[in-house]
């Protein structure tokens, strides 16, 4: 019998795609694992009014570990233009199947890596005093609050008498808002909570005292954002002065974060924000590393076990019909090797990073991203790898 199950979720798109040839990397590196499939996506959305339908959390319940490829969300009006006309009126509502698994997990804790890999063409370069050029190093982990934050799932759009009477005893509410008629109002909210903003907090201080870092960047708004960033700032000072007295915080707002990353990257190793401004800053450092092609995450719940893995970058709806597939299955791989450095299987893992370190650093095989071309299908005849051919030039350096 196998040593792991594995509950695979390709999802849409380019997820069936990535999560397949990661798949295979796994199997070629010797991880001895069972994949069940996980449904999960648009296409459960549209049969069944249920995108991560009970069997699939009842998988993860049993199993533990996910690995999750991508999923296509759409706007309001088009999830009940796209629903089976035998479930319309049925009372369903479209929530991002993504978002509820974080929350019905606990999955609040979201690492996301943004690391140079020697040799990628897409490293970000920028221009030195002497007139040449510098390509620094990235080494940041974004920690990112998962379940709470403007992604908690709280908003209305004409609000009810209930909701609309407890905004209107805010004064800045009152006096800002109250001159909107309510069936143009849409809210949502932002809620933070200390047991959760604590236990991200830590996760990144345990991580920069592992790596040897003196110092952990919050990046909020708390000239602003006073309530919610005010507490999460609050829990890192207090952290710092009372558990951490050798790493310091320092305080840079999200959109100083945004400057500052295209300056002087380096500067950067851990930084942990709320859930959207994690979002935001993440896949701004991933674009220094090469792009969503290799932008990678973690998100787990310490207290129950339960574990997902998925690249960043979204369904690709544009490319997924295309064959051979062109897409970049890179971030996918680099999820998996995620996995297996959170379960202990640090020999496999290693085994995985230094093939995909050693095929880029030789720059033979590269995908249409890699090359700086625009994601068409005759890409392949102008010399760019197809998915396959990426994963097949990995297995061949693990052998």
């Amino acid at each position: 019998m196998a040593k792991r199950t594995i509950v695979a979720m390709p999802g849409d798109g380019i997820g069936k795609v990535v999560l397949d040839e990661a798949i295979r990397v796994l199997d070629a590196a010797g991880f001895d694992a069972e994949y069940v499939n996980g449904d999960i996506g648009w296409e459960f959305w549209c049969k069944e009014g249920n995108p991560l339908p009970d069997r699939t959390i009842k998988l993860l319940e049993q199993h533990k570990i996910g690995l999750f490829g991508a999923i296509t969300s759409k706007p309001k009006d088009k999830t009940l233009t796209e629903l089976d006309p035998k479930l319309k009126d049925k009372g369903f509502t479209y929530y991002s199947p993504i978002v509820t698994m974080r929350q019905k997990f606990g999955l609040d804790i979201c690492m996301r890596p943004c690391i140079t890999l020697p040799g990628n063409p897409l490293n970000f370069i920028r221009r030195n005093t002497k007139g040449g050029s510098d390509e620094p190093v990235v080494d940041c982990m974004i920690f990112r609050q998962n379940t709470e934050g403007l992604y908690g799932g709280v908003e209305w759009t004409n609000p009810n008498d209930q909701v609309y009477d407890t905004f209107m005893t805010h004064p800045r509410f009152k006096e800002n808002f109250a001159w909107c008629p309510r069936p143009e109002l849409a809210i949502s909210t932002r809620i933070v909570t200390k047991k959760y903003s604590t236990r991200i907090i830590k996760a990144a201080f345990e991580y920069a005292k592992k790596r040897g870092f003196d110092k952990v960047t919050v990046c909020e708004k708390p000239n602003v954002i006073r309530e919610t960033s005010g507490m999460i700032l609050k829990i890192a000072q207090d952290m710092s002065k009372n558990e951490y007295p050798n790493i310091r915080v320092e305080d840079v707002n999200i959109d100083a974060m945004m400057m500052w990353l295209t300056k002087n990257p380096e500067n950067y190793h851990v930084i942990v924000s709320e859930n959207m401004f994690g979002d935001i800053v993440s896949d701004a450092f991933a674009g220094l590393i090469g792009g969503l092609g290799f932008a990678t995450s973690a998100q787990f719940n310490p207290e129950t076990g339960v574990c997902v893995f998925e690249p960043t970058h979204g369904s690709a709806p544009k490319y997924a019909e295309l064959n051979p597939s062109i897409v970049n299955p890179i971030a996918m791989i680099l999820s998996a090797v995620m996995m297996l450095e959170h379960i202990g299987e640090d020999k496999i893992a290693n085994r995985i990073k230094d093939a995909v370190l050693k095929v880029i650093a030789e720059g033979k095989v590269r995908c249409y991203d890699m090359m700086k071309m625009s994601g068409k299908q005759e890409v392949l005849s102008n010399g760019a790898a197809s998915t396959t051919q990426m994963a097949d030039a990995i297995i061949a350096k693990l052998k």
